[in-house]
């Protein structure tokens, strides 16, 4: 499976180009990818992998000290099944915002509450054989009707593990993502965060305008002082 750095790619222009890609729907991939087959590639997220290695998989979203002691949730075949009662108020799983992504998540207690019952739908919705136009259509409904809440308060969602990877529809591809930090931004645009500049180092926003919006934080490569 490609990393954008098979592409000869440094850290700097890998996290740039992952931003644009992740939260700049619309704008053109700063890589010039050669051209790839028209089939879909092979989802990321392995069915048949050992429930231990499954379960350890979610919780690498989060630091230890977070995920160990969080509600964790398998994904199967059939939907998440809930595998361990946490502490802490957060809720370790493996997200698929399309069904060939890997997005190991961790959300606090704010968005176990509100968010996540949306990904509990989807996941049921996919199982039984719905579109993914039908399954955002009844999720969009469920909003409007109040069925789903957003986050209610600021709030985090650790995705801080190196095993995500993302399928980009216009490049037919998967794409590994780098390790980051999310908020929740319910109904945000990136004229609430000013605007800022499409690059690695700028916070940035996804899914703009709608009630489970997020502003996006790659943090930085640590740096010691020789103390």
């Amino acid at each position: 499976m490609p990393t954008m750095r098979d592409f000869g790619v440094g850290r700097g222009l890998v996290l740039e180009a992952f931003v644009r890609t992740l939260f700049l729907a619309g704008i053109s991939f700063l890589l010039n990818f050669a051209a790839f087959a028209q089939d879909k590639p092979k989802p990321a997220y392995d069915f048949s992998l050992p429930r231990e290695d499954r379960i350890k998989l979610a919780e690498s979203a989060a630091p230890p000290e977070v995920s160990g002691k969080a509600t964790v949730y398998l994904l199967e075949r059939t939907g998440y099944v809930k595998v361990r009662d946490g502490e802490n108020g957060f809720s370790c799983f493996v997200d698929r915002q399309t069904p060939l992504n890997l997005e190991p998540t961790c959300f606090d207690a704010e968005g176990t509450a509100t968010t996540f019952p949306t990904r509990i739908f989807v996941e049921e919705h996919r199982a039984k054989g719905e579109t993914e136009e039908q399954i955002q259509s009844q999720i969009e409904a469920g909003y409007k009707s109040g069925k789903f809440l957003p986050p209610r308060k600021p709030g985090i969602v650790y995705m801080m593990s190196d095993s995500g990877f993302l399928y980009i529809a216009e490049k037919n591809v998967l794409v590994h993502i780098p390790p980051h930090l999310m908020f929740y931004a319910p109904y945000a645009t990136d004229r609430d965060l000013g605007s800022p500049p499409p690059a690695a180092n700028m916070p940035h926003l996804i899914r703009a305008g709608q009630p489970d919006a997020y502003i996006i934080v790659i943090p930085g490569s640590a740096t010691h002082s020789g103390h």
